[in-house]
């Protein structure tokens, strides 16, 4: 059974697109820590991110960069942070995550609520190409 990853990167389920190639899909998270908070995954369907060939894991960080240059361009932060939990849904990935402080990252707090509208211009903005 495929994941919602995967059904995300299929069209199956609506997403935020931020960024897409031949073998990485990147789009907002809806339940964001921060605003910009992206998710980065492979197409290919593998549930730890360390199972992940090297080429296709060192492939995903380089996409991952080109997307956090984006994200720390367009939205106010002192950096962006990477976090790898991959507990959640067993399709590797990772969060890109604005932060201004490490308390940004901290996954037990409450999530921003953002509207579609707001979810739409944040991805539009960050945007890569």
């Amino acid at each position: 059974m495929a994941t919602i990853f995967s059904r995300i990167i299929a069209g199956e389920i609506p997403s935020y697109k931020v960024a897409e190639n031949e073998h990485y899909y990147a789009f907002l998270d809806i339940n964001p820590l921060t605003k910009g908070h992206t998710l980065v995954v492979p197409k290919q369907e593998v549930d730890y991110l360390f199972d992940l060939e090297d080429e296709t894991l060192g492939g995903m960080m380089i996409f991952a960069k080109r997307i956090a240059a984006q994200i720390k361009e367009k939205i106010a932060c002192k950096r962006v942070a990477v976090v790898v939990l991959g507990l959640e849904v067993p399709h590797a990935h990772i969060h890109l995550i604005p932060i201004n402080s490490e308390k940004d990252v901290d996954f037990h707090r409450e999530k921003l609520q953002l509207t579609p509208e707001e979810f739409a211009a944040i991805a539009a903005e960050i945007a890569v190409e």
